[in-house]
């Protein structure tokens, strides 16, 4: 019997931990693919307080160690279910049930894809998914944004500052995005607006040096040299297993504030996969210090 169980190995989940085991709270981390999360993806972390530079990996590697070193378990395993049953929780696992008497869940979201051969190989190499994380890396260079909605508006704002090209390529005829955003992008020089055009293909050997794209009614292709692809096309989060647990948005998301409480009591939630306008490792490690502190006030209460 745990007392928290941690669902989610990113660096909300990885947060948590610490504060909790700092509380002295018995606690399990379950992470089904990579401890770290997303951000294992990123060639450099530049924009984390107090560290100039690091990669991703080694920022993951450090607080992975950290909490272990805090004496957290952490388990290999995905959570299929969380059932309360009393005071208790049950965590199930596809590996094994865990019993705790408090859970956070810090799944997070993952980015939605492009759908094209060879995508993953390309992810840190060329791809990324975030320009406040990685744009200064293409500075003077030249870059492709895939998207039209206010994110992936946002994004070429933002690159358009320091990219000697950027073109933003959208699958349908128009922008989706505010207005506002489109007028600014308009009149930058550098910039490029290709509408009705899906990415087929991503160029380069090891690394990213083109894009192909199609035209979505003639079939017609086309290449465009860039170094860089910054997706910006939606993000999926994956809580429908603890929908039993937590309200679920529209579009999937744990519907919780600032608090990270859910509508079950021991039951939080911390990170990506929580309404939040802001996702960045530091909001997430801010949602896993929320998140634990809450926990273990419900523990000693």
């Amino acid at each position: 019997m745990y007392d928290i169980v941690i669902i989610g190995a990113g660096p909300a989940g990885l947060t948590a931990a610490l504060y909790a085991r700092r509380a002295e709270k018995s606690v399990l981390v379950l992470e089904r693919e990579t401890f770290g999360g997303q951000i294992t993806h990123s060639p450099k972390v530049e924009n984390y307080p107090g560290i100039a530079q690091m990669s991703g990996n080694e920022f993951a590697d450090k607080l992975v160690e950290q909490v272990i070193s805090h004496g957290a378990d952490i388990e290999l395993d995905e959570a299929l279910a969380v059932v309360k049953d009393g005071d208790v929780l049950t965590v199930e696992g596809k590996e094994g049930t865990y019993l705790c008497r408090s859970v956070i869940i810090a799944t997070g979201s993952r980015h939605r894809p492009l759908g094209v051969e060879y995508e993953d190989n390309y992810v840190g190499n060329g791809i990324s998914y975030c320009a406040v994380c990685d744009g200064a890396f293409y500075a003077g260079k030249s870059v492709a944004v895939v998207g039209g909605g206010n994110t992936a508006l946002q994004e070429a704002v933002m690159l358009s500052d320091i990219c000697e090209k950027v073109y933003i390529v959208q699958n349908l005829p128009h922008l989706t995005g505010e207005s506002r955003l489109y007028e600014i992008l308009r009149k930058r020089n550098n910039v490029e607006i290709i509408c009705n055009h899906l990415v087929d293909k991503i160029a380069g050997e090891g690394s990213v040096d083109g894009i192909i794209i199609k035209d979505a009614e003639s079939g017609t292709r086309t290449r465009l040299d860039v170094d860089g692809i910054f997706v910006a096309i939606g993000q999926i989060p994956e809580n429908e297993a603890f929908a039993n647990v937590a309200e679920l948005t529209e579009r999937g998301y744990i519907d919780a504030g600032e608090d990270c409480l859910t509508k079950t009591p021991g039951v939080f939630v911390a990170g990506d996969c929580r309404s939040k306008t802001i996702r960045q490792i530091t909001t997430a490690c801010g949602d896993g210090a929320v998140a634990a502190t809450a926990a273990c006030r419900f523990l000693e209460s």
